[in-house]
């Protein structure tokens, strides 16, 4: 019985976690050999042109840094072997939820002369799906060589502190598959 009762806050721990999870895909060229890499450097121009504040766009730049540290990789300003690249994407969310009470003179699902059904309760929310693709091109050979995408809800006005951690999530999800392991057969 216990279980029972337990259930619906399972079910909403479960939605919530799926809501806050970021969806990762990634691609890259497979004739590369990613150990070669050990250097890096922002395109600049890119990044200016990335349709998002200077805020983000910082804490971005700042949490692919600390990550690609943890992976021996070192940032410089010349030379480096590859450039990142980032770009964003928006997209707002419309949800509308309709649920019609049943009534009788007696009460919810009571004994009456007839059903009554009362009004709908409509409930609009809107949510916003953002989109982060990190690229990583090749500087010798001018080329894209590895791509990630990282898909997920953001909160339209969180505070600071939220907002830096769900940025840190994306890229530590996106940079999971970089460089990417690849199997020799």
């Amino acid at each position: 019985m216990k279980a029972i009762k337990l259930l619906p806050l399972a079910l909403l721990m479960l939605f919530i976690t799926s809501c806050s999870s970021v969806r990762v895909t990634a691609d890259y060229d497979k004739a590369v050999d990613f150990k070669q890499y050990k250097t890096y450097a922002f395109f600049k121009e890119g990044i200016d042109q990335a349709k998002i504040n200077d805020l983000d766009k910082k804490r971005i730049l700042t949490a692919i840094d600390a990550n690609l540290a943890t992976k021996g990789f070192s940032k410089t300003d010349r030379n480096p072997d590859f450039v990142i690249n980032i770009f964003t994407k928006a997209q707002e969310q419309v949800n509308v939820t309709t649920n019609s009470h049943f009534y009788s003179p007696y009460g919810y699902y009571g004994w009456g002369w007839g059903p009554y059904w009362g009004p709908n309760n409509t409930t609009i929310t809107t949510s916003i799906e953002g989109t982060l693709y990190i690229d990583i091109l090749d500087t010798n050979k001018k080329a894209l060589i590895w791509q990630g995408i990282g898909t997920g809800y953001l909160d339209k006005a969180p505070n600071p502190e939220k907002k830096e951690q769900r940025i840190n999530d994306f890229i530590e999800k996106i940079l999971a598959k970089f460089p990417p392991v690849i199997e020799k057969k």
